[in-house]
C-alpha cells in the first residue's frame, strides 16, 4: 500500500538526526565514565568520603538518565520501522493509525531530546528558584503577579517536577506582591531560565469598575538551585538580616513567632527570603542557598571574575522592557519579543503550556 511508503520516507530521514543526537550527547564518553564511577563505588573507600560519595552518586545518576533515555529513543525507532516493514508484507492496513501514532510520538520524543541536548550550561541540570514581583499598577499588577506563579507551578506540574513555595507576601487586596518557589527537577534550570524578564498583560480589568483596558507588568526572575558543595565567598559583615512573622499556611506557630527570615546583601544590595520551614533557622538555612545561588548566576552570566564585582540588577518593571505580552483583549495572543513565537490559545499557555516558547528559545 502506498500509505505505508509514505510512512517509511517520513521515517527514514529520522534515523541521521538520532545518530547526530547520539553524538551530541557524547554516549561513548557518558559510558565510560559511568563504568569508572561504578567501579569506584564498589570500592570499600568510597564510602568513607561522604561529601564526594554523593556528588559521585548524583553524576552516576545523570548519566544513567541519559545513556537509558537514548537507548529507550533508539528502540523506539527500531520498534517502528519494524512495525512499518511487517505492516507491508502482510499488507495489514489496520495497522495504520497505530504507526502513525507510534511515528509522530517519537518525532516529538527526538525533538525534545534534541532541546534537551542543548542544555550543555553549568547549572542547566539544577534546579531552579523562580521570584515572582509585582510591577507598579498596585491590585491589577499583584494579581498578574499571582496568574504568572500558577501559570509556573502548573508548568512544574505537567513535567513531574516538584514545587516548593518559599516565601510569599500578599497583594493588598488581591493577587501578591513578591513570592519565590523553588522548582526541583532535570534540567529544570536549563528549561526555565529563558523565562526571566517583564512580562506584560494586556486586558479588561476585574478591578475596574468602569471595564477599561489596562497594561500591567510583573518581573520573574530565575536562578539555578547550586548545591552547598560549590564554594562561594559570602562574608557575614556584608549581610543584613531581618526577622517577621510569616503571611502563610502553616498553623499557630508560623504565624505567632517570627520564624521568617529576609537577607540583605549589603554591597550588591540583593534581596532574599524565605518563610517556609517551621523555625528561624531553616528558613536562614533556604535563604542562605537562594542568596548563593544568584550570586553564582550572576558571576557566570556576566562573566565576573569575583563575587564583589557584581552590582546587583536594576530591572525596570515597565513598558519597553518585556520579554513576552500576553493580550487577552481585544483579541488573545501570547508574543515572545525575543523569538516572535506566538500562540493564540491564552488559556492553555497560563495552563503552564510554556514549552514552545522554551523551545523556541533554546532553537534560536
Amino acid at each position: 500500500m502506498i500509505e505505508f511508503d509514505v510512512l517509511k520516507a517520513r521515517a527514514l530521514p529520522l534515523e541521521p538526526a538520532l545518530r547526530e543526537l547520539g553524538a551530541a550527547l557524547k554516549l561513548g564518553a557518558a559510558e565510560e565514565e559511568l563504568r569508572e564511577l561504578e567501579a569506584k563505588s564498589g570500592e570499600e573507600s568510597f564510602w568513607g568520603d561522604l561529601e564526594n560519595s554523593q556528588k559521585a552518586l548524583r553524576r552516576m545518576k545523570q548519566l544513567r538518565v541519559k545513556t537509558e533515555s537514548y537507548g529507550k529513543l533508539k528502540r523506539s525507532y527500531e520498534d517502528v520501522l519494524t512495525l512499518i516493514e511487517m505492516a507491508r508484507e502482510e499488507d495489514d492496513a489496520e495497522l495504520l493509525p497505530e504507526i502513525e501514532t507510534d511515528l509522530g510520538e517519537f518525532e516529538k520524543a527526538l525533538e525534545q531530546a534534541r532541546l534537551s541536548a542543548l542544555l550543555s550550561g553549568e547549572y542547566d541540570a539544577c534546579g531552579a528558584i523562580l521570584s515572582f514581583h509585582a510591577g507598579a499598577g498596585g491590585t491589577e499588577a499583584q494579581d498578574w503577579a499571582q496568574m504568572l506563579y500558577r501559570m509556573y507551578t502548573r508548568w512544574a506540574e505537567r513535567r513531574g517536577m516538584s514545587c516548593k513555595v518559599l516565601d510569599y507576601l500578599d497583594g493588598e487586596e488581591a493577587g501578591l506582591k513578591s513570592a519565590s518557589i523553588e522548582i526541583d527537577g532535570d534540567n529544570a534550570y536549563g528549561y526555565l531560565k529563558s523565562e526571566g524578564g517583564i512580562h506584560r498583560l494586556v486586558r479588561i480589568s476585574p478591578f475596574d469598575s468602569s471595564g477599561r483596558r489596562h497594561t500591567s507588568f510583573a518581573a520573574v526572575e530565575v536562578t539555578p538551585l547550586v548545591s552547598d558543595d560549590i564554594d562561594i565567598e559570602i562574608r557575614p559583615d556584608d549581610l543584613k538580616t531581618d526577622t517577621y512573622r510569616s503571611s502563610g499556611a502553616g498553623g499557630q506557630h508560623i504565624n505567632k513567632t517570627e520564624s521568617a527570615v529576609r537577607i540583605t546583601h549589603l554591597p550588591t544590595g540583593i534581596i532574599v527570603a524565605c518563610q517556609a520551614e517551621r523555625s528561624q533557622h531553616q528558613n536562614r538555612e533556604v535563604a542562605m542557598r537562594m542568596l548563593r545561588s544568584k550570586l553564582i548566576e550572576i558571576k557566570e552570566r556576566e562573566h565576573l571574575d569575583k563575587i564583589s564585582d557584581i552590582k546587583g540588577e536594576q530591572m525596570k518593571i515597565e513598558w519597553g522592557s518585556q520579554i513576552r505580552s500576553y493580550v487577552f483583549m481585544p483579541y488573545t495572543l501570547v508574543k515572545d519579543h525575543r523569538t516572535d513565537f506566538e500562540v493564540g490559545n491564552i488559556g492553555a499557555v497560563m495552563d503552564g503550556d510554556l514549552d514552545g516558547f522554551i523551545n523556541a528559545y533554546l532553537s534560536m
